[in-house]
């Protein structure tokens, strides 16, 4: 099964926005492929990740299937000529990088943020997706609680997870602390300010109202997210209203002046984070008596101390990961003679119980309490020897001699055969 296990790969590390926007997979398209796969191919333990920046498809198969995957995949998000599509795609095809690859992508070694923290939770849907289909065998689900083991770990003993190391989440945790319950305003939608709101959507309960340009593409963040949306027109509303207000507008000049608050006089305490480069809102809105500004850069050196400390734990996350793949290898490798140990004890205890039919006629319930106790206890230890030298025989990659050794010897295949 170790062997067998495989996946593609479509990340931000090869795959530009624009590709990775196209092949994104929501809960029903995720579940629809996984389908797909079961129908078409012999397939298990199937896994779908998709986040904002990879789509990614895991699976256990004696076959190499990437190529197939890839252009069902393509196929299915209607893209016909998928030649241009297949460089983007990198393809693990053997089942110790396929593993190596998504223990670094589950622990957030593969983020375009580094660290990521929400992966672990995108990692947790995903495989109730494919726990809702019944695709996931005891291999990927042993594979993954050690991912969620290694990743708690890595929690509790680095800084990996520590501050926020990007700009759109610093900006967040920034306004998480300015006020209990804000009515948040988000104007722009470009990458910086379509992260924030994603951000924004992981905390429960937020009072959030998105603006842009082009309203259909407010439209559609705030359908994914639950938000609010207002008009362009209605800016001076919308901003008297709101507390905390986060500008990623791309222009060339401030969009929100001193002017402009004087304008709307009356406006409760509010506090601008400005996300803009060139800067969107003008630096002398805080001569305004209850305005505040924070500005990119002091965002931004927040992010960097935090992505600082998160680049120094790399090492000791990585260890943290050796030692889990280590773990699993073993586990995985002992998988190959779980079989054999079990036809083994099933033989001995035909044996056992044969014997103590012709023997124990005459015995009375408390010795046959006794001799039962007694034959079981012997079972146990005559089975312990050959157990251990199977499991060591894995580590060496020796268990098929040692498994064909014990077949011939209790003749295994023919007393699975009597069952």
């Amino acid at each position: 099964m170790y062997n067998h296990f495989k996946s593609i790969s479509l990340s931000h590390r090869k795959a530009p926005l624009a590709i990775r926007e196209q092949l994104a997979l929501n809960e029903e398209s995720a579940k629809g492929i996984m389908l797909r796969l079961k129908d078409f191919f012999d397939v298990t333990d199937v896994l779908t990740v998709s986040t904002c920046n990879r789509t990614e498809i895991y699976y256990s198969s004696s076959e190499d299937l990437n190529e197939e995957i890839i252009k069902l995949l393509l196929i299915e998000k209607g893209i016909s000529d998928v030649q241009p599509f297949l460089d983007y795609f990198e393809k693990y095809s053997a089942g110790e990088s396929a593993v190596q690859h998504l223990f670094e992508v589950a622990t957030g070694l593969h983020s375009q943020v580094v660290g990521d923290m929400q992966i672990p939770n995108q990692i947790k849907h995903a495989y109730q997706w494919t726990a809702d289909l019944n695709l996931a065998g005891p291999f990927l689900h042993r594979l993954l609680h050690t991912i969620f083991f290694a990743n708690k770990r890595v929690a509790q003993e680095t800084f990996f997870r520590d501050g926020a190391a990007s700009v759109s989440y610093a900006a967040v945790e920034l306004l998480d602390g300015l006020m209990p319950n804000p009515k948040i305003l988000v104007v722009g939608l470009g990458e910086i300010g379509s992260d924030v709101c994603r951000n924004l959507a992981q905390k429960t309960g937020a009072d959030v109202t998105i603006i842009n340009r082009t309203r259909s593409r407010a439209d559609a963040l705030a359908a994914e997210l639950g938000f609010r949306v207002a008009d362009v027109t209605d800016i001076d509303a919308e901003v008297s209203r709101a507390d905390i207000i986060v500008s990623s507008i791309a222009r060339y000049e401030p969009f929100f002046t001193k002017e402009m608050m004087v304008r709307l006089r009356g406006m409760s305490f509010k506090y601008f984070i400005d996300l803009s480069v060139p800067r969107s809102v003008s630096p002398d809105v805080e001569e305004i008596p209850g305005v505040m500004l924070y500005t990119i850069d002091s965002i931004r050196s927040r992010a960097d101390e935090a992505l600082n400390r998160r680049l120094a734990a790399v090492p000791h996350v990585r260890e943290i990961i050796d030692e889990a793949v280590l773990e699993f290898n073993d586990w995985s490798k002992e998988m190959i003679v779980s079989p054999t140990i079990q036809k083994l004890k099933g033989a001995l205890e035909q044996i056992r119980k044969e014997e103590l039919t012709r023997f124990t006629k005459n015995l009375s319930d408390s010795e046959l309490e006794k001799v039962e106790r007694i034959t079981t206890s012997m079972m146990q230890k005559i089975l312990k020897l050959p157990v251990l030298q199977l499991k060591a025989a894995c580590k060496r990659g020796e268990a098929e001699t040692l498994i064909d050794v014990l077949n011939d010897l209790f003749n295994l295949e023919k007393q699975k055969e009597s069952h």
